[in-house]
């Protein structure tokens, strides 16, 4: 194949070149923004409701728009799945992405209109590559083909209208690519659509195992599954020796931490990088843009309007948000968006820590569910993280996925953590790794470490380890194996980790 890659880098070139603007500028070019939604969005019944005539700039949009999640837009979102016009964007709403995470354990259904598709997801998509070859001059990334990882368009949905696609987001983005994308990506739409992981992990084999791949998109946990498959039909030892152009991963869905050193050990380190993306169902929302910092920049001109939520305020029913250029370095936030998808002031359910105001980068802290607090230790994901991610690197053993929840105190004993954890390769001594992983924990969590101190509230955590495939098969019964579905990682309840201790006989 001709090497294209000096030709993208030409075409990329300016839109770096733009971000670098929004330097100092943050305010100015989110209040345009949001003045682009709102104008667009004026004459939808949402935009009647709530006097969008009336609103001249940021401050009357805060004090007339409610805060809203899922469950307040349901009833909205419903209406555009049926098939109604002008709801909460202009037009008429043909697909939804498809995803998991409400708290009675739905299914969700964001609205994926043509503004969202173009201006947010694909234009950050672009974003990535932009960015990466501005990082990498070296790169002969399209000297070959992606190998792009996507869900299916398997829905709960009942009835549905004839017109309406409903699946995951990344189903959706494969079935509306540019056609000249299909060049330089494999697999095939048939094969990447495919509903039944079983049938699609071996034909995604042998579809990309004979191909030239320079670059790969995807969710962490489901990628590692496909490499070490072709591997193992290879008879190779490193996915570099079966593709060796290979030099970048774009991951994004869930913490790449866990799984680093799994990929490591199954490529040529010299040649490999890694480059994180924040694309959510909801949008795509930052990119990295540096080599020495996982910190990612906030897309500030794809049609969504960001404000962020102060933890103290993630329970009050009327939060107090605060606009990017209020925000402060060092904190954590939930994440609310206006979008051009029609979700107007929508807490995602993630939290970010801001890296940097200027330019605003982010890292991903957590779900705003998705977090142990049963005992004032406020313990996030990103804290989980990094503590399992160091102790594997220190005892030489590696992960697939885990859970966590809190065990309450009993007449005997005190509360504690409780993990559940599926090993690739586990420690030599399981009690060795739950201390020192309890150690880590308090290193990462000054809260966690208070509650542990001498063990006066809390009892050191208990590791319960995962038979084969159990996370797969706990996923399949509740109907969200495959595509960029994750597991819970944290909870503040046991209504995850209950289900799966059952089945892991």
């Amino acid at each position: 194949m001709i090497n294209l890659t000096p030709l993208a880098r030409a075409i990329f070139t300016n839109r770096v070149k733009k971000s670098l603007q929004w330097v100092g500028n943050s305010e100015e070019v989110q209040r345009v923004q949001l003045a682009w939604l709102i104008a667009k969005a004026r004459h939808t019944h949402w935009g009647e409701a709530y006097n969008y005539n009336a609103i001249a700039n940021y401050e009357d949009f805060a004090q007339k728009v409610p805060v809203s999640t899922y469950e307040d837009l349901s009833e909205w979102i419903m209406r555009q799945l049926a098939g109604e016009s002008d709801v909460l964007w202009r037009g008429r709403v043909n697909r939804f992405a498809q995803s998991s995470g409400t708290s009675n354990g739905k299914s969700k259904y964001i609205p994926i209109t043509n503004d969202a598709l173009q201006l947010c997801h694909y234009k950050g998509a672009s974003d990535v590559v932009a960015h990466y070859l501005s990082l990498y001059p070296d790169s002969r990334m399209f000297s070959g083909k992606g190998f792009i990882l996507g869900g299916s368009f398997a829905n709960e949905v009942v009835d549905l209208r004839c017109d309406a696609r409903v699946g995951d987001l990344s189903a959706h983005l494969i079935d509306k690519v540019n056609p000249l994308v299909n060049l330089v990506r494999v697999p095939s739409k048939d094969i990447a659509l495919m509903e039944d992981w079983e049938k699609k992990l071996p034909a995604l084999v042998k579809a990309s195992i004979g191909e030239n791949i320079t670059n790969l998109s995807g969710v962490p946990s489901w990628f590692l599954a496909v490499l070490k498959a072709v591997i193992a039909q290879a008879g190779a030892t490193s996915i570099h020796d079966v593709w060796p152009n290979l030099e970048v991963f774009f991951h994004g869905g869930i913490s790449f931490e866990p799984y680093r050193s799994q990929y490591a050990s199954i490529t040529d380190t010299s040649k490999m990088r890694y480059l994180e993306t924040y694309n959510a169902s909801e949008g795509f929302f930052a990119v990295q843009n540096a080599i020495d910092s996982r910190a990612m920049m906030l897309l500030l001109d794809v049609g969504v309007f960001y404000e962020f939520m102060p933890l103290d305020q993630l329970d009050n029913p009327n939060p107090q948000l605060l606009p990017i250029w209020q925000v402060e370095p060092g904190k954590v936030y939930g994440l609310v968006i206006s979008s051009c998808n029609g979700l107007w002031r929508y807490a995602i359910g993630d939290t970010v820590k801001v890296e940097s105001v200027n330019p605003v980068k982010i890292t991903i802290a957590g779900r705003t569910r998705h977090f142990i607090n049963a005992f004032g230790e406020e313990l996030m994901v990103h804290n989980a993280d990094a503590a399992i991610s160091k102790v594997c690197e220190e005892m030489g053993c590696a992960i697939l996925n885990y859970t966590a929840a809190p065990v309450y105190a009993a007449d005997n004993s005190k509360g504690r953590h409780e993990w559940l954890i599926e090993f690739s390769v586990k420690p030599r001594d399981i009690d060795a790794f739950a201390k020192r992983l309890d150690e880590c924990l308090q290193q990462e969590n000054s809260d966690y470490q208070a509650k542990r101190y001498k063990g006066i509230f809390l009892d050191p955590l208990t590791v319960v380890v995962a038979r084969e495939r159990l996370f797969d098969d706990w996923l399949a019964s509740t109907g969200k194996l495959g595509g960029q579905r994750k597991v819970p990682r944290l909870s503040n309840s046991r209504q995850f980790i209950d289900p799966m201790l059952k089945i892991n006989i």
